[in-house]
């Protein structure tokens, strides 16, 4: 039996599916990526250090902000530069409004009604009208979160190596927070109707990679988490990934020991659940039997537990920025830098890798790790596991099966092809 989906609709940049299955047992399955080269990190080589933040931003326009982050984290890392507390105050709560509204978008837009074997959006919205609009409160909190620190709510202009240009307003951020109560409500009205979503039984042992901070819930900053078994330096993680430029697709096929591995909100969640703020780990008592696990499918209600997470350390984190005494925000920097850095921050998708080689402020090497390029493997072989259980399915069912775990994953072709 051949499958074939030439579009998958519903996620950032463009693919198809072409599957195999044999005997209703052995399965084939392919993601191809269809949209064409970006070539950022050529764009970038002789260019002056500071054009990165800028420049990668443009990687996606969903997630702008964790990519101008992680290129400025590895050019400070790179040219020694330590910033105030306050500054990194900042830029964790940029990072949790990028992952909040992320998710929401994903979540109730795009990928929930696949569940229910709903392909008319609009449809949908209209049945579940209070959880739509729960969804809408959330994201544009999210939003104006990072609009106030990051000067606009896509491809930030604030943010720069050594702090930011113009430091986030407190007034509008204590405005913001006055709603936040609200919002905070509608993620738990929006966690409730995710966790009753009918998810398929399925199951296929991965290793699940994470960032994982010292009895914290890593997302900006600490080692590489893999498992719970392993934890490794970021550098050794990075020299360890084996990344292969395959003729017939853009993206880099990325390996961790030669395996492919899981990244993003279900990683998250298996590797720090231990670590959820006081409200999230309320949820989670109520999940014990589906989390931690090893179906991707759960990646959708990771998210929504992440949602919830992120929301509380939003407000903790602003609580902080708002009782600090103001400083300025950029250092004073020198003439001229050269240095080797490298950096990870968590991405709404999972793991994203910057690194950098200046030499007299100019970029002289770059390479960029997304989240996707490194799932997707991952998410072949889950299909391939995944294709025999739909074989007595009608061929519409059955392609809804297939979009459904597709975009469980949540998959930027757009970053994948940077």
């Amino acid at each position: 039996m051949k499958i074939i989906i030439n579009q998958l609709a519903k996620m950032e940049g463009h693919a198809s599916f072409k599957g195999h299955l044999f005997d209703g047992k052995i399965a084939e399955a392919k993601i191809d990526t269809e949209e064409g080269a970006r070539l950022i990190e050529g764009i970038l080589i002789g260019r002056k250090y500071w054009e990165a933040p800028i420049i990668t931003a443009r990687i996606c326009g969903i997630c702008p902000v964790v990519h101008a982050l992680t290129a400025i984290e590895a050019l400070e890392n790179a040219f020694k530069i330590k910033v105030s507390k306050e500054i990194l105050v900042l830029r964790k709560i940029m990072a949790t409004a990028q992952i909040i509204h992320s998710h929401t978008l994903h979540l109730f837009f795009l990928s929930i009604p696949d569940f229910y074997n709903e392909v008319d959006d609009l449809k949908f919205i209209k049945k579940y009208p209070v959880e739509a609009q729960a969804a809408l409160n959330i994201r544009k909190f999210a939003t104006e979160v990072i609009r106030i620190i990051g000067g606009r709510t896509v491809h930030p202009i604030s943010t720069a190596v050594g702090g930011f240009k113009n430091l986030a307003s407190k007034k509008e951020l204590r405005d913001l927070l006055k709603n936040y109560d609200k919002v905070y409500n509608d993620a738990l009205l929006l966690f409730e109707f995710i966790k009753k979503l009918p998810y398929p039984k399925f199951a296929r042992p991965t290793e699940f990679i994470s960032l994982s901070e010292n009895k914290g819930y890593g997302y900006y900053g600490g080692v590489i988490n893999v498992s719970n078994k392993i934890k490794l330096s970021l550098k050794n993680f990075y020299q360890e990934l084996k990344e292969t430029n395959l003729n017939i697709s853009l993206v880099k096929n990325v390996k961790f020991n030669n395996k492919s591995f899981m990244v993003g909100a279900l990683a998250r969640i298996n590797n720090n659940r231990a670590y959820l703020n006081k409200g999230a780990r309320r949820l989670l008592n109520d999940l014990e039997e589906r989390l931690p696990s090893s179906n991707t499918f759960y990646n959708v209600l990771a998210q929504s537990l992440e949602v919830v997470h992120f929301l509380e350390e939003s407000k903790k984190l602003m609580t902080r920025y708002l009782q600090a005494r103001p400083r300025l925000g950029l250092l004073t920097l020198k003439n001229k830098y050269s240095g080797k850095g490298l950096a990870a921050v968590e991405a709404p998708r999972g793991l994203l890798i910057h690194y950098y080689e200046v030499k007299d402020n100019l970029i002289t090497n770059c390479n960029i790790i997304t989240p996707t390029a490194q799932f997707l493997n991952n998410l072949e072989e889950d299909l391939k596991a995944f294709l025999p259980q739909t074989k007595k399915l009608t061929d519409a069912k059955r392609r809804n099966k297939i979009k459904t775990l597709i975009r469980a994953y949540d998959p930027c072709i757009s970053c994948a092809t940077h």
